[in-house]
């Protein structure tokens, strides 16, 4: 899936992860893909939580060289 946005937060421990994801969904259109790349573990917990609460669709999740993809679709308004 080709996204719209990426979060690059790789390096980063929780909570930055997910006070980055927090700031830049404000920036993405409602119906825009962001990508967020993550080697935190537990952004596995976090962001699918983080997207339920705020009621995003997170798209897509996976895990590729210790890495943690992720990829969210803002809601329409």
């Amino acid at each position: 899936m080709k996204p719209d946005h990426t979060l690059d937060a790789r390096g980063l421990l929780c909570p930055e992860p997910v006070m980055m994801l927090h700031a830049a969904v404000r920036k993405v259109a409602p119906g825009e893909v962001l990508q967020v790349i993550a080697t935190d573990p537990s952004t596995q917990r976090d962001i699918p939580k983080f997207c339920q609460f705020l009621g995003y669709e997170l798209v897509e999740h996976r895990e590729e060289s210790d890495e943690f993809l992720y990829w969210i679709r803002k809601a329409e308004d």
